[in-house]
Order: structure tokens, then C-alpha cells, then sequence
């Protein structure tokens, strides 16, 4: 096993991690979906309704609620929130290090966007232009 393996072998196994639906109901019950997702992806493949974009280089600032440059949706500790990537791999790290600051709900989206759209749920296309 390679070491980034054993990294995400080891991140997982202290998330809850989430299915499309999981999370699509989550998001329904106030819970925050925020797409890591770089933007060639995001225009390539679309978005998920409703989900916060927050590339990953910015994330833990973003989503701090005690920092200076979070984002609004990012209102407490006790936040549920999925992290979505492409396809559920950078998601679970990311996670982690949110649960590190003290979200302590965060998990992540299993298979990502791709298994998001795979299910069939909502995506709002890119607009050209």
C-alpha cells in the first residue's frame, strides 16, 4: 500500500461517509454541501444546486466559523457538512482537516460528484459564456 493510501485509509475510518441520497437529505435538512472542486471541473461537469464552491486551497479558511474570512454558511462547529470532490478521494482528506478545526459533523460525499450525478440527482449545467 502506497503511503497516500494509507493516508486515506486512515482518514476514513473516522468519517462517516455519505451516499448521494445521505447527502442530498442532509442538504435538505440544512446541512452544507461544499464542492472542492477545481473550476475546469466544475464548468466541464456542472454543479450541485445549493452547494457552496470553495476550492480546496481556501476551504479551512472558508469554513472556520471563528476566522475572519469564512464564508457565511459557515455558522457554527455543529454544521453538518459533505465535502465533494470529483470522485471521493481529496473529499475525505479534506474533511478530516475540517474536523480538526471542530466540525466535528463533516464527512464526505462517497465517489463524488461523478456518483452525485451517476444517482441522478440535481445538476445545474454550466452556462456558456
Amino acid at each position: 500500500m502506497s503511503a497516500v493510501d494509507a493516508l486515506l485509509e486512515a482518514a476514513r475510518a473516522g468519517l462517516d461517509r455519505v451516499s448521494p441520497g445521505q447527502a442530498a437529505a442532509l442538504q435538505r435538512d440544512g446541512g452544507l454541501l461544499v464542492d472542492i472542486r477545481y473550476a475546469a471541473l466544475r464548468e466541464r461537469d456542472g454543479t450541485i444546486p445549493g452547494a457552496l464552491i470553495v476550492e480546496r486551497n481556501e476551504l479551512e479558511w472558508r469554513l472556520d466559523p471563528t476566522g475572519a474570512h469564512r464564508a457565511p454558511e459557515a455558522t457554527g462547529h455543529d454544521l453538518a457538512v459533505v465535502v465533494v470532490c470529483n470522485e471521493g478521494y481529496a473529499s475525505s482528506l479534506a474533511a478530516v482537516s475540517l474536523r480538526q478545526l471542530g466540525l466535528y459533523r463533516a464527512t464526505d460525499l462517497v465517489g463524488g460528484f461523478q456518483a452525485w450525478r451517476a444517482a441522478g440527482l440535481p445538476v445545474r449545467a454550466r452556462v456558456p459564456g
